[in-house]
């Protein structure tokens, strides 16, 4: 295996954008259980090619092309607001794919159970970034999709661009400053107000200051919740428009990401809290507030290619879309069977066959998904989805028979080796790699190692891929450098408080180190792996 190889604030803003008339919405992204999508779209669907995305949307060309430009340019938003030019790997690389579906009420059979307000959702994994959007928002119009799209995005590209712990306010605020971006005729303004949040800003208490930097010490109400949102908004549009503020919310991140408490942390550097809640009440009073807008001669000009599916893959894509939201063995029993007959009539197929040995593979049927990669591979020998799970087969198939063969073993990782002399920036391969002496029972070795620490630079936003990296630091004995990789999950919003990150935070914090500290976690090395593995149902972020 080869593997291959700031600080956050905006400049002054020149607009400026009226609060007035603000409506009440509350949105909510919520965890939701297995999917089950079964609208077939008549339309046929397409696909855009980017640096930064791949989208599929049945609507026609005209309305991929906006949409793929809009994203790339979204990107490019953000990037000069950080001055973030410099991408960890060549482009194309950790992409987010996109499903753009017909309505907020597919995304919420996509999602299943819990799903009742849900509007989108993103799904952070090493083998592909994915989310879901629909083409319309609903009845009431200040949650446009777009929100929820670039919400999520936003999260994908703070981690993805600057890997540290940020507290809930900010990664939730910033995902809200960003998301309410306008394009207009000469460019993207940012900073407009984020009207769907109006209500948790003036019909409710509100979180405090020392609150907001204290979200981590219990569960939050769902009005609370709320207020994480629209004050976290609040409190980094207070920040990002004046230097001197940014400069001490660095201050504030710069203490958090070495160890020092959040709330400790924020009084050393706000200073007294109750001031600050008092400046964020006036800032929100204003009749005005900042913005900033981007010209478009800024902005990348976009290389979007878009083209059609390929006969089998039209006929596939509700399930792969069903396969790709995450399922479990239970789940993907019933995909298998719809799409066996589907991806029979197209022999020839690569994406097709690709698809489908995945889906055969989520079910255990390892001989039809074998059978499926090599059709795959024999219509497009350079297919890496085939090749990844022709590793996948043989690396089950030899756990299940415990053999001690090293013959064996060393046939299955060949076909990731192949997958990675093909494109060494590929985490997912990486990462698989790594997990086949797992699967082994032995040692990685220290090539292994090498890798997914690179599948971790190449997609930091996988929660599964993080806990591992740390897993591995642990066993090593590099304590520090294991919290520095824990710290982004231990300040994750969606997780509780006492989340395994944190825990093992405090318990390396209290000396302990190697395989002593993953014992005190209480869990087995399986099970420290975390999220997302083996096929296993993913829970969306909740926004």
């Amino acid at each position: 295996m080869t593997p291959g190889k700031g600080s956050a604030g905006a400049g002054q803003g020149g607009a400026m954008i009226g609060v007035s008339g603000w409506v009440r919405y509350t949105c909510v992204i919520a965890a939701a259980g297995a999917a089950c999508f079964s609208a077939a779209a008549e339309a046929k669907w397409l696909r855009a090619t980017s640096d930064h995305f791949v989208v599929y949307s049945n609507a026609g060309e005209t309305a991929l092309r906006k949409t793929a430009t809009q994203l790339e340019q979204f990107d490019g938003v953000m990037r000069i607001l950080h001055r973030a030019n410099t991408p960890p790997a060549e482009p194309g690389t950790n992409r987010v794919t996109v499903y753009v579906v017909d309505t907020a009420s597919d995304v919420r059979k996509l999602m299943g159970k819990g799903s009742a307000n849900v509007a989108g959702f993103y799904l952070p994994r090493v083998n592909g970034s994915i989310a879901f959007t629909p083409r319309s928002g609903g009845a009431d119009a200040n949650l446009k999709p777009e929100i929820v799209l670039f919400h999520e995005y936003a999260h994908h590209f703070l981690l993805g661009t600057f890997a540290a712990a940020y507290p809930a306010w900010f990664s939730e605020g910033y995902a809200e400053f960003v998301s309410t971006a306008r394009f207009e005729k000469d460019g993207v303004m940012v900073g407009v107000a984020a009207q769907h949040r109006a209500y948790s800003l003036f019909k409710t208490r509100g979180l405090s200051a020392e609150r907001l930097f204290d979200t981590g010490s219990r569960r939050l109400s769902d009005e609370e919740r709320g207020s994480l949102y629209a004050r976290g908004w609040l409190l980094t549009h207070y920040i990002m428009f004046d230097p001197a503020r940014g400069a001490t919310f660095g201050r504030y991140l710069d203490a958090l990401n070495k160890g020092v408490p959040s709330v400790a942390a924020a009084r050393a550097a706000f200073g007294d809290l109750r001031a600050l809640d008092r400046a964020l009440d006036a800032y929100l009073a204003r009749s005005t507030i900042p913005g900033i807008k981007i010209a478009y001669s800024r902005l990348p000009d976009p290389k979007i290619t878009v083209e059609p599916l390929s006969a089998g893959a039209e006929a596939l894509m509700p399930l792969r879309m069903e396969s790709e939201r995450g399922v479990n063995r239970q789940t993907a029993q019933p995909i298998y069977t719809r799409a066996k007959t589907i991806a029979a009539a197209y022999p020839t197929d690569a994406v097709a066959q690709g698809w489908f040995a995945e889906m055969a593979y989520d079910a255990v049927q390892d001989d039809d998904a074998e059978a499926a990669a090599d059709r795959a591979l024999a219509a497009d020998p350079k297919m890496a989805q085939a090749l990844l799970y022709k590793a996948r087969i043989h690396l089950r198939r030899a756990s299940a028979a415990s053999t001690k063969d090293a013959d064996a073993w060393k046939e299955a990782r060949s076909w990731v080796v192949k997958a990675n002399r093909l494109a060494p920036d590929d985490a997912e391969a990486l990462s698989l790699y790594y997990d086949s002496f797992g699967a082994q029972r032995t040692p990685p070795t220290k090539v292994a190692i090498t890798g997914v620490k690179r599948a971790l630079e190449l997609v930091p936003q996988d929660p599964g891929l993080r806990f591992k990296v740390a897993a591995q630091e642990i066993g090593d004995g590099d304590a520090e450098d294991a919290k520095r990789t824990l710290r982004p999950l231990a300040f994750n919003p969606h997780l509780p408080a006492d989340n395994p990150a944190a825990r093992l935070i405090t318990i390396l914090e209290s000396g302990k180190i190697g395989p002593e500290a993953l014992r005190s976690l209480g869990q087995a090395q399986g099970q420290v792996q975390g999220p997302g593995q083996d096929g296993a149902a993913e829970t969306p972020p909740a926004g």
